[in-house]
């Protein structure tokens, strides 16, 4: 088994989205994704996975392949237990081919031709090997354990309507685990798991007979599991690079160290090619000044004298020109916004924010827990699937009624939230002024939602920070509509909407979930060093390990 790719490039109309993609991978072999939101990495996948052409170049693949993407698509009345089989499909056709293949050469007659025999053996011996390979007589159990480690639903009656975008995500991951396809295609797969079921995943990737390729900004996995790191992020020669058998630790010097030399190579081309610049306009001066012939010279003779003398300036531009580096825009860098930590009059003596014996039926039940958030605060929230982080900072928030307890916010203090799943619908959900909201540009998106905080009295006009000045999105990507955005992007335009308001207090669900690693570790310094009181939800074992000297509550 194995899976290679060739100067894979995809485009659309005016927008190049990969670009001279190529590695091999095979048996035992396990690639991490990376690069910026928005540089095709799950466009790769698809790629990869045969859904989708590439413009150009070649993908190529030996044995059977599987996906798991970040969204799936709910057919009326499919069930936990549709997926199931249908994951299955494959392991029980190998079952029954062995068990036909058993039974053929058990009731071939003695007297059987030797080729006959020998054909029938041949036929047992394949369906063995194949059986054993995709472990067969464990697949069921495989399932169950998975859809259990994971924290899916294992009432296999259950249609995925009902379900949450986590829990289909975790059905489809058990599955797929349980299927043990050749190739395995997994996009974003810790974002929906807690602490448990990572480590369950980690343990069945490092172990997996087969080609790995993941997508995933989880810098714990890019160390616990990858033998290589294909970054999408554009290099000095235009191509994705390919770091082999490194950490996340490691590939993140290189990385850096590659772009300092390019931007220094890049740096010194300028400045040389803007001295020629300079020197040919010199040139060009003293043709029509300095080397104007006096009455009675030899002005053919000075003329010819100044045609070299340009021609040659202009060659040394042509060279230098020649040989200059084209340096792509290089990955955007956050600007974390200036965050106030306590409203106009505010002195510090009393809690920005605080909650009281919260109760949300079926969902949080805190009798007697009391959540305090000083000016400046700092806060980690964390538990397994199901325990109610999200629930609980969307009561502080105060998007989540609570039918019992307290909560309470300071006199002038804004209240930023980053929900979990939100991947920008909500803050685009338009100037409702009639408009398709699938047409709706980022920069409208944004505006209509200062316009509905402006209107709730949640924002100071004098504080507002702007979409374009964090270093999240490019104008470019704002003044398309947001559908036409990545999961990444998107969740970037998420991230943006709740600085919007320039927050006292910022709570953030699963921060991490669809940015890339450079952005995680962008925003894992800012989160430490800000003035706002934050509160943060993660199962990341890496951004926990960043944020271990925060108080903790454990759900």
């Amino acid at each position: 088994m194995h899976l290679s790719a060739r100067d894979v490039a995809v485009g659309y109309p005016g927008r190049p989205v990969l670009q001279g993609v190529t590695f091999r991978a095979s048996a035992g072999s396990r690639i991490g994704l990376v690069g910026e939101n928005g540089t095709g990495k799950t466009t790769l996948l698809r790629v990869l996975a045969r859904e989708l052409e590439p413009t150009s170049g070649v993908v190529r693949s030996v044995g059977s392949v599987a996906t798991v993407a970040q969204e799936l698509e709910v057919s009326g009345g499919v069930t936990v237990g549709d997926l199931v089989e249908e994951a299955l499909a494959t392991v029980r056709g190998a079952a029954r081919e062995l068990a036909d293949a058993t039974a053929e050469l058990d009731t071939l007659p003695a007297d059987a031709d030797a080729p006959v025999r020998d054909a029938a053996t041949a036929r047992v011996s394949h369906a063995l090997a194949l059986a054993e390979r995709l472990a067969v007589w464990d697949a069921d159990r495989r399932a169950d354990e998975a859809l259990t480690r994971f924290g899916a639903p294992r009432d296999r009656a259950r249609p995925l309507s009902e379900l949450s975008v986590g829990e289909r995500y975790r059905v489809r991951l058990a599955c797929r685990i349980a299927q043990r396809p050749d190739i395995l295609l997994l996009d974003e797969p810790t974002n929906h798991l807690d602490v448990g079921g990572i480590e369950h995943l980690t343990a069945q990737l490092r172990g997996w007979p087969g080609v790995v390729v993941i997508v995933t900004h989880d810098r714990q996995l890019l160390d616990d599991v990858m033998t290589a790191i294909l970054d999408l992020d554009p290099s000095v020669d235009g191509r994705p690079a390919l770091y082999g058998g490194s950490s996340y630790a490691a590939y993140r010097f290189q990385r850096t160290a590659a772009l300092r030399r390019w931007r220094a190579r890049y740096a010194a081309e300028r400045k040389r090619a803007a001295a020629l610049a300079a020197r040919l306009d010199d040139a060009y001066e003293g043709l029509s000044d300095e080397w104007r012939p006096p009455k009675g010279s030899s002005k053919h003779g000075r003329a010819t004298h100044a045609r070299i003398h340009v021609k040659a300036a202009d060659r040394l531009v042509q060279r230098l020109e020649a040989a200059a580096v084209e340096v792509p825009v290089p990955p955007l860098s956050l600007a974390f916004p200036d965050l106030p930590s306590l409203p106009p009059g505010g002195d510090g003596s009393r809690p920005l924010l605080e909650v009281r014996g919260v109760h949300v039926p079926g969902r949080l039940d805190l009798p007697g827990v009391r959540v305090e958030l000083p000016a400046c605060g700092r806060l980690l929230v964390t538990g397994a699937n199901g325990a109610g982080k999200s629930t609980l900072l969307g009561v502080m928030a105060g998007a989540v009624p609570s039918v019992r307890g307290v909560r309470h916010v300071a006199p002038g203090v804004r209240v930023g939230l980053l929900g979990q799943e939100a991947a920008g619908e909500d803050a685009a959900a338009g100037p409702g002024d009639g408009r398709d909201p699938t047409r709706v540009t980022g920069f409208e998106a944004y505006a209509a939602h200062a316009l509905r905080l402006l209107a709730a009295g949640a924002l100071d006009p004098e504080r507002l920070v702007p979409v374009a000045s964090l270093g999240l999105l490019t104008e470019e990507d704002l003044d398309r509509p947001l559908v036409e955005l990545s999961v990444g992007q998107r969740r970037r335009f998420a991230l943006a909407s709740a600085l919007l308001a320039a927050p006292h207090v910022l709570l953030l669900d699963e921060p991490t979930n669809h940015l890339s690693v450079a952005l995680v570790d962008e925003l894992t310094q800012a989160l430490t060093t800000t003035s706002a009181a934050v509160v943060v939800a993660t199962h990341d074992r890496a951004l926990r390990r960043d944020l271990a000297g925060w108080p903790e509550l454990a759900l």
